[in-house]
């Protein structure tokens, strides 16, 4: 596709040197027919006499050489300081750092683990219910007239395929309490017709007990967990509670924890199935079918 400026589409630019080649115009009266300079239609018209048709084709730009482009070996060092000490343009100080990096098609820095140096790898099961997301969010309580501040803990599933979110303000993270939210969040899902298979969490102390194990072994439901150290494992719920915080408890002040708490349920309707999820390109509820006729 022509720039902007380019006076000649590839049509026009045909016409002109059919004009030259063909008909023996010159140069300077099918250049006025174009409204172009002698210079642009000699120009084409040399190249139609040497590659036809396919020579009217835009080209790349750029040199067939680059005297001064940078040393193999250097560029060289700079990608092995990339991966190995994770320095960008600016550490690493070479002038043409930033133009290195993307020739090689290295990722950015936010983009690679910090423990392997690796890029992060992004997965989606195909699925909704195929994997649920569970974490715990801890939250300071806005004191009422008053009271004792305290914190609130904010359960959270979260559906990996849909992204579809279930959470619950609870006052601890034992794990009776952790067992009996996956109860309601486990019925919650299948009401919205997901059958959850697996589900995944990080080592908490709730999640390593016996009555987590049973009460997923209940519900027919695979455990899985994130490896040590790996929070980024998790990230989708980890994802979710930053946008909670943002939108929903710190999006506005509030003057009670009350106040805030009567908010959450007008928010997580709009998250579900309205909001406009960046991976998705629409709400979670359009990728669980059955959830059409609930979306109002």
């Amino acid at each position: 596709m022509p720039h902007a400026s380019a006076p000649l589409t590839e049509r026009g630019r045909l016409r002109l040197a059919r004009y030259v080649v063909d008909d023996e115009w010159p140069l300077r009266r099918a250049a006025e027919r174009l409204q172009v300079s002698p210079t642009t239609a000699k120009r084409w018209s040399e190249r139609y006499r040497v590659e036809g048709a396919a020579g009217m084709k835009d080209r790349s730009s750029r040199p067939h050489h680059s005297p001064n482009r940078t040393r193999p070996q250097v560029e060289r060092q700079v990608l092995h300081l990339r991966t190995s000490r994770r320095w960008g343009p600016a550490r690493v100080g070479a002038s043409t750092c930033h133009a290195i990096l993307r020739r090689a098609g290295v990722a950015r820095l936010a983009h690679l683990d910090r423990a392997t140096r690796e890029p992060i790898r992004r997965y989606e099961h195909p699925h909704p219910g195929d994997l649920v997301h569970i974490g715990i969010k801890k939250l300071g309580n806005i004191p009422d007239g008053g009271a004792r501040l305290g914190y609130a803990y904010l359960h959270t599933a979260i559906d990996d395929h849909s992204r579809l979110a279930y959470t619950e303000i609870l006052p601890d993270e034992r794990q009776d309490t952790a067992a009996a939210f996956w109860q309601r969040a486990h019925a919650w899902f299948r009401s919205s017709g997901s059958t959850v298979r697996r589900v995944l969490t990080d080592n908490g102390s709730c999640y390593k007990s016996r009555l987590w194990h049973d009460t997923c072994t209940q519900l027919g439901v695979t455990v899985k967990k994130t490896r040590p150290y790996r929070p980024q494992t998790n990230g989708k719920v980890e994802r979710f509670h930053r946008t909670m915080t943002d939108e929903w408890a710190y999006a506005k002040p509030n003057r009670s924890e009350t106040a805030r708490r009567a908010a959450l349920p007008a928010w997580f309707h709009a998250y579900n199935h309205h909001r406009h999820h960046t991976a998705l390109g629409g709400p979670p509820a359009s990728r669980v079918l059955n959830l059409s006729g609930q979306n109002t």
